[in-house]
């Protein structure tokens, strides 16, 4: 493996790490300012593709409902080729209302120029709704 793909796989584990503190300024500092995040699947105000201002919007309203402010993610694989990374995640986090959030995702990453510039997430999405939404 080449260097550049040591160094994006870095990046996006250092993404992910500061993602899981719920500092949002912080974990936005990694994304380009026209990044797009498309989440998989017909979840109201989650699926589908989002810039950066809806993408900050939707975070915010997450860290509002959850114990730590965050949704923790654990990186379980991590893959990379050229500027693409691939990482199998698990997320949790303990809702305000009682209800745990305890996902598994398949999460690709475009990087240039040391920036996310895209992200493509699949989830079981069942489980999301279940949870933020039931």
């Amino acid at each position: 493996m080449g260097k550049i793909e040591e160094t994006n796989k870095q990046l996006i584990l250092n993404f992910m790490e500061t993602f899981s503190t719920g500092d949002i300024d912080a974990f936005m500092s990694y994304l380009s300012d026209s990044a797009t995040w498309w989440v998989a699947g017909n979840i109201e105000g989650i699926s589908g593709e989002k810039g950066m201002k809806e993408f900050r919007e939707m975070n915010s309203g997450i860290a509002s409902t959850t114990k730590t402010g965050a949704i923790r993610l654990t990186p379980l694989a991590i893959t990379a080729e050229g500027n693409r990374v691939a990482v199998e995640t698990e997320s949790y986090c303990e809702l305000n209302n009682g209800r745990v959030y305890n996902n598994l995702y398949h999460f690709l990453f475009v990087v240039e120029d040391g920036k996310i510039q895209k992200v493509k997430e699949y989830l079981d999405t069942e489980h999301t709704r279940a949870v933020f939404l039931g």
